[in-house]
């Protein structure tokens, strides 16, 4: 039987001896490190995809959903993305020992806080094995140790990935144990990380709502957490209708499977009659499931009823929840009770009533005629991002490398002492 516990333990001492050396290591190793992984990342795309490829033909037997068989796949485009991904982030701004400023105090001591790496973080992640590279990379940037425990779905790929990564970045100087990818599924491994907060400074968990129940209620170590991504459009009475169409759509059917498609439409009555017609007729041609209220109902025959828990929804998948409202308060109430503070539009060509939505809605992004599937770190000039946090400590929104980092306290004197 397999010791979990001591497993475990080796593997965050490995992280954390890493994790020193980390934080010593130049802005030009670490970018160096960064693009040669890019570069072997496209080198190994054959390998990559042949692992991948066993990963998906496992998921189709499981009858695992076509959305989460889509974030699963890797394909020729997809690694090249990853690849581009560390580059964007080998380009970044190192923040690792920036001052964020200084200031003087009456007896002539500067005070400053400067940005020091967080140290060992863990990422717990779920089908997505992309996810393997943009966590690492940035992870690295920031001078971090990275732990990588990905679903049991992606391991092959997860696996594959991780080890091209590996050998990239220790012929470029990186520590050994900067990035280890564990390749264990038991999930007594993972509850066994979980307690080590000797040595792992930070939880990230990327998944369901599952996976991130589990780990908050198992982790001793700090968490920072995405609730599901229940993300609302509304359109507003003045919005202008073309371009509500073109955004809605894409925000539903781009990629249905990730945490900042859209899940529920609110629409104002009066532009109801217009709008509902040619967007269900757009989307049911796109295969999204409409499930409406009443009055969607009478205003788009043959759509079915939706339920009280439709409105919680995260679908990840081609279904979406459509309700009509009287009053843009009414669609901002609908969602405080129902959204998870995660990514929230209005389409609205009112400048007073756009800014009072974004006043009033409060959620990790709030955007104005745009599509909820911005909310990204590379779409917002990140680079990329490690998760959408919706708490409320240290981060919010899109997670990039300076979310990735702490700040300690520096002091430069010259003899004061406190009298």
């Amino acid at each position: 039987m397999t010791d979990f516990a001591a497993l475990a333990e080796t593997i965050a001492k490995q992280a954390k001896s890493a994790a020193r050396a980390m934080a010593q290591l130049s802005a030009g190793v670490k970018a160096t490190a960064l693009e040669r992984m890019a570069a072997a990342l496209v080198d190994a795309a054959e390998t990559i995809q042949a692992a991948n490829a066993q990963d998906v033909a496992v998921a189709k037997k499981a009858g695992l959903s076509g959305a989460l068989i889509d974030r699963l796949t890797l394909t020729p485009k997809r690694i090249g993305e990853m690849a581009t991904g560390l580059r964007e982030v080998a380009a970044l701004p190192d923040p690792v020992g920036e001052i964020e400023r200084m200031w003087v105090r009456p007896n002539g001591m500067r005070v400053g806080r400067m940005r020091v790496p967080l140290g060992v973080i863990g990422i717990i992640y779920e089908s997505r094995p992309n996810v393997t590279a943009e966590a690492a990379g940035l992870c690295l940037k920031a001078g971090n140790a990275v732990i990588l425990r990905g679903g049991s779905e992606a391991i092959r790929s997860n696996i594959a990935i991780g080890r091209v990564l590996q050998e990239a970045g220790a012929k470029a100087g990186l520590p050994d144990g900067a990035v280890i990818v564990v390749e264990q599924t038991d999930r007594g491994l993972v509850n066994a990380l979980l307690k080590l907060d000797r040595y792992i400074d930070l939880i990230i968990p990327r998944g369901g709502e599952g996976l991130i129940r589990a780990v908050l209620e198992q982790s001793t170590i700090p968490v920072i957490k995405h609730d599901k991504g229940v993300c609302h459009i509304y359109v507003d009475e003045a919005a202008d209708l073309a371009m509500a169409e073109a955004v809605c759509v894409n925000a539903k059917v781009q990629r249905p499977g990730t945490c900042n498609a859209m899940e529920t439409l609110l629409v104002h009555q009066s532009v109801a009659p217009t709008f509902l017609p040619a967007i269900v007729a757009r989307l049911q041609k796109a295969g999204v499931e409409i499930r409406g209220c009443e009055r969607t109902r009478a205003l788009v025959p043959g759509v079915k009823p939706a339920t009280e828990e439709d409105w919680h929804a995260e679908y990840l998948d081609l279904i979406l929840a459509v309700r009509v409202v009287e009053t843009m308060d009414a669609a901002i109430d609908h969602i405080v009770t129902y959204g998870s503070q995660h990514t929230d539009a209005i389409m609205t060509q009112d400048y007073q009533r756009a800014m009072a939505f974004v006043r009033r809605v409060d959620s990790s992004a709030v955007l104005v005629n745009a599509s909820t599937r911005l909310n990204d770190g590379g779409q917002f000039g990140l680079g990329a991002e490690i998760g959408i946090s919706t708490g409320r400590l240290h981060a919010r929104g899109p997670m990039g490398i300076d979310e990735l980092t702490t700040k300690k306290f520096i002091v430069l004197g010259d003899g004061q002492i406190r009298e």
